[in-house]
């Protein structure tokens, strides 16, 4: 919202500082995000009022000007435009000034003749993007009166963050009664009190409410006799610093009055509406209409619309239509002032599209108190600016008036919450200034009215977050509630989530964060049987469902790092993943079922990018595997078994699967499968791991168990046998240890090789055997037969052949 510095002196005193108002404006909650100061660029530009102008002696496309600044003698500045005339009003820089453009004005010698200063163009004040020539400006302006002034840019624009739930503030009023209320300062609000005079209101235009719902109260005055041209510079210099293009006198005035009071307002061509009657009422079915942006639209059941007695006019609280649009033939108008319901609005603006600044202030709630004023103060403005007369009394269908909400405060509730003590006075004063008016007052409380502008207070808590906005939170200390012994434990599971970060990010794995909603596509492409929890309301198709996993949201990041030639990826995200659930919704149950993963990607560079050692290693299966396995070390959980295979998003020659003690399978690694990887238009070498941390964080042994260093030494042997190429690792060293027993304390494959001479379909696993008893030293003998025992086993049970 632009708030202007200038208007805003129209209804209350200001601080001698704009700086110290945005000071004092965002400590009470309305954040100023920044501020346009126009006249900055243009110090040391005045009025210049040419006295003589004569052909350069030394150039045919220069003139020598004499130039009259208020001063007591003439200046003489040499000028290469020709669209002005001696006794024209135009722009000086004069020397020392310092353009928007960046071009510093200095005396200079200009073919030999001296200028002291530039007469300027609209383009070179940064006024406009194109130029014909000098800017020529009024003629009753005052020969040095800074450019700034005279062109009424002598002013500051705040840029104002209104939160939704204060729609109050979306209006100079609004700002100005927040600017009484942290200074102290009166508020002066306009009194409008139009001259009327003719037929009455009531005889010239019907309003007929079908829906008192969705328009609670609608007001419209007439005004006769109007002649549209343009509004004074004043209103257009206003509009502009507000970000809003001046039209003629009429469409000003009401925009003018929106940003004043915060009420929309829109003018009707009283002689184009059928009947002379205005219709509020819903939009039959198929019924189409042309907004004032020139578009046809097919109207919607559900779209309320002021209506003539033919066909609509305006999308109610959103845009007007072009048949009775304000025209320069227009003599006769009728105003409306009308209060929408906001979900209405909101349905309407968002189904065609349009964002308008009434629709912005309608959908978070309009103030109903302000109709009134609005349609009079502008029924003033415009029998003023275009010489109409307006006539006696409103037509004001309000079928069911609203009492305003009640409020009731406790005094004593105020340090008690807040935890400092505010004196009394000062709470009456503050909750006075914002326009809460006492209704009843009692033992240590009283009853307060709430302005219907102000929408977000409806109970006791809300009259105190206002005295504490106003009385400044930074004058609330800073200390823990009375009362509080001690702060609950960290829950296990916090420790075991911070401990897999470290893992992943020791691994080389940097965090992403997702949102949580994909399209349906990224979830069929990834082969799930799911069928995934769709949302009603959904942004667009790309956030339509709940995600069932969370390797699309990373698949995506790879895509989006590989268009932008990043060499090397590696990323991971922890979150949930969601189900169907049959039952839910029912009662407190979730409407969905909610898996806690963690998954991550790896393509590209090992190590993230070239170095001498490794100049074209690429991560593999290994490196994320590893990174998952690193995991379950800081986590120190045990018992776990991989397996090969994968789901349908997996290459199904090169993933595993994670396996519980239990047989549960906890999750996945590997490449992402090549159908995959052509539909998302990946790179080839993509792996990925998806697995469920509940799960791994109840097995997890946060607190490590202590162990004795080894009285004995142990004895280390070798072990080469030749199994079939499908068996697994871990069959083998099952066994190994399972027949060693005691004595074997570790067992670790350290090669794998197939080829010649090993026979065809089979491969050699080598494994490092340790041997070690807690309570002697082994013997020779008894390691020689143990490991006879194993290699017998193992033949006997896997078809292993001991390799020579």
């Amino acid at each position: 919202m632009k708030i202007s510095v200038k208007w805003l002196g129209d209804y209350v005193a200001l601080p001698p500082s704009v700086d110290e108002l945005a000071r004092k404006l965002t400590a009470a909650g309305l954040e100023i995000e920044g501020m346009e100061r126009p006249a900055e660029g243009l110090r040391g530009v005045v009025v210049a009022h040419i006295k003589e102008s004569v052909q350069h002696p030394n150039a045919d496309k220069l003139s020598v000007t004499q130039v009259d600044i208020g001063g007591t003698a003439l200046l003489q500045v040499v000028c290469g435009a020709k669209n002005y005339k001696v006794g024209d009003k135009v722009p000086l820089a004069t020397v020392g000034t310092k353009l928007p453009n960046g071009v510093e004005i200095k005396q200079a010698a200009l073919r030999g003749v001296d200028s002291f200063g530039m007469l300027c163009s609209s383009k070179e004040l940064g006024l406009s993007e194109e130029s014909s020539g000098l800017l020529i400006l009024p003629a009753d302006l005052k020969p040095g009166t800074p450019i700034a002034e005279a062109l009424g840019l002598d002013d500051v624009v705040l840029e104002v963050n209104v939160t939704p739930n204060r729609p109050d503030a979306l209006s100079h009023l609004g700002v100005a009664r927040e600017v009484g209320v942290v200074t102290g300062a009166a508020l002066k609000p306009p009194e409008p009190k139009p001259a009327e005079s003719g037929t009455p209101a009531a005889e010239r235009v019907k309003v007929r409410v079908e829906d008192p719902v969705r328009c609670p109260r609608y007001v419209a005055r007439v005004v006769e006799n109007v002649t549209i041209k343009p509004s004074p510079q004043w209103m257009q210099d206003r509009l502009k610093a507000c970000g809003v293009r001046a039209i003629n006198n009429v469409v000003d005035v009401t925009n003018y009055v929106n940003l004043e009071y915060g009420q929309p307002l829109h003018a009707f061509d009283l002689d184009k509406l059928a009947g002379g009657e205005l219709v509020v009422r819903t939009a039959a079915r198929g019924e189409k209409m042309t907004t004032l942006d020139g578009k046809a639209r097919t109207l919607d059941v559900d779209d309320l619309l002021i209506c003539d007695q033919k066909s609509p006019q305006a999308i109610a609280g959103v845009m007007g239509g072009g048949d009775s649009e304000v025209s320069e033939k227009t003599t006769r108008l009728v105003l409306e002032s009308a209060n929408f319901l906001g979900s209405s609005v909101r349905r309407s603006a968002k189904r065609h599209a349009l964002h308008t600044e009434a629709s912005h202030r309608f959908e978070r709630g309009a103030d109903l108190d302000a109709v009134v004023p609005a349609i009079d103060r502008a029924a003033q403005l415009i029998a003023e600016l275009s010489g109409g007369t307006v006539a006696p009394g409103r037509v004001d269908v309000y079928p069911a008036p609203k009492p305003p909400r009640k409020v009731t405060l406790r005094f004593a509730r105020v340090e008690k919450v807040l935890g400092v003590a505010v004196a009394e006075a000062e709470v009456r004063r503050i909750l006075a200034a914002l326009g809460f008016v006492k209704v009843e007052e009692g033992a240590g409380q009283a009853t307060y009215e709430v302005p219907r502008a102000r929408v977000d207070v409806e109970r006791e808590e809300d009259l105190l977050e206002e005295v504490a906005r106003v009385f400044g939170y930074d004058n609330i200390p800073a200390k823990l509630p009375r009362g509080l012994a001690s702060l609950a434990p960290e829950p296990a599971h916090a420790e075991a989530e911070r401990r897999l970060r470290h893992a992943l990010a020791g691994a080389g794995m940097d965090e992403v964060v997702n949102y949580s909603f994909v399209a349906p596509k990224s979830l069929e492409v990834l082969g799930g049987k799911e069928q995934p929890v769709a949302l009603l309301n959904p942004l667009s198709v790309e956030q339509s469902v709940m995600r069932t996993s969370l390797l699309p949201g990373l698949l995506e990041n790879l895509s989006r790092s590989v268009r932008h030639q990043v060499e090397s990826v590696s990323l991971y995200e922890t979150g949930r993943a969601y189900f169907r659930d049959a039952e839910g919704g029912q009662g407190t149950r979730p409407a969905a079922r909610e898996v806690s993963r963690v998954a991550g990607l790896m393509w590209g560079r090992r190590g993230g990018g070239r170095s001498w050692t490794q100049k074209d290693a690429r991560a593999d299966f290994f490196d994320l595997k590893g990174a998952v396995e690193a995991v379950l070390g800081a986590l120190r959980v045990e018992g776990l078994t991989w397996a090969p295979g994968g789901p349908a998003a997996y290459h199904p020659k090169a993933s595993a699967e994670l396996t519980g003690a239990d047989g549960t399978v906890l999750g996945h690694v590997g490449e992402v499968h090549p159908r995959v990887v052509k539909a998302l238009g990946l790179p080839e070498g993509v792996f990925v791991f998806e697995v469920d941390t509940e799960p791994l964080y109840a097995a997890a042994r946060l607190v490590p168990a202590y162990h004795p260093l080894p009285k004995f030494p142990a004895v280390l042997r070798d072990l080469a046998v030749v199994v079939p190429l499908e068996l697994a690792n871990d069959a083998v060293r099952k066994v190994i240890l399972e027949v060693g027993g005691a004595l074997v304390e570790d067992a670790l494959v350290f090669d794998v090789y197939t080829g010649k001479p090993i026979p065809e379909g089979k491969k050699n696993l080598a494994y490092a055997l340790r041997y070690r008893s807690p309570e002697r030293t082994l013997t020779d003998v008894e390691v020689s037969e143990a490991h006879q025992r194993i290699v017998d086993e193992v033949n006997r049970r896997l078809g292993a052949a001991l390799r020579a």
